[in-house]
């Protein structure tokens, strides 16, 4: 009877020791996750602070260059992309046509002296380098934490929680374009 008793007790214990951790690793599951969608609302507030000041760059640029139509119209286009993305993988596909844009304009305010001394497009200039430094940062940041969560949800134990709790892989990575690199070329 008294070996019984020790049986059940130490079963009760298991069973209490390891709902304990299934529980713990499932809170570090949802933390982490929430850790993902915190971290992209960081980069998606410096996509929006950027898509905000394009209009006035744009606009400042427009007076000295009114010829150079197609950039400011793959530039508009771009921008609503990204106001439009409804996914992390939407918008990201959208920064990547933003920032080719935005490279075609900086190359095209390079051929006129006379915008680089307009106090106003300086201005945007530099508050444009700031909010592409801003997403560069946020960018790696979100990558970081959400290369943590995936592979948090591949380890023993916590892949056999992820698959009863329903936590799945996430693949919306920040990642290049292909020719990123190269330099835009503008002809007139």
């Amino acid at each position: 009877m008294k070996i019984a008793l020790i049986a059940v007790a130490a079963l009760v214990f298991v069973a209490i020791m390891g709902a304990s951790k299934y529980y713990s690793v499932k809170n570090d599951l949802v933390t982490q996750r929430e850790a993902v969608n915190a971290q992209w609302s960081d980069v998606d507030v410096v996509l929006q602070r950027r898509a905000d000041l394009i209009p006035n760059l744009v606009n400042t640029v427009k007076g000295f260059a009114a010829h150079e139509t197609e950039v400011y119209k793959s530039i508009a286009d771009a921008r609503a992309a990204l106001i439009n993305g409804r996914t992390p993988t939407d918008k990201i596909a959208a920064n990547d046509q933003l920032s080719g844009a935005l490279s075609r304009l900086l190359v095209v305010t390079e051929n006129y002296p006379q915008l680089k001394s307009n106090e106003n497009f300086l201005r945007l200039q530099d508050d444009l380098a700031g909010s592409e430094n801003r997403i560069a940062v946020e960018r790696r940041k979100y990558n970081e934490v959400l290369e943590h969560y995936n592979v948090e949800i591949q380890k023993f134990p916590a892949n056999i929680v992820a698959g009863i709790g329903g936590f799945t892989r996430n693949d919306a990575y920040f990642k290049t374009e292909p020719g990123a690199r190269e330099a835009p070329k503008v002809q007139f």
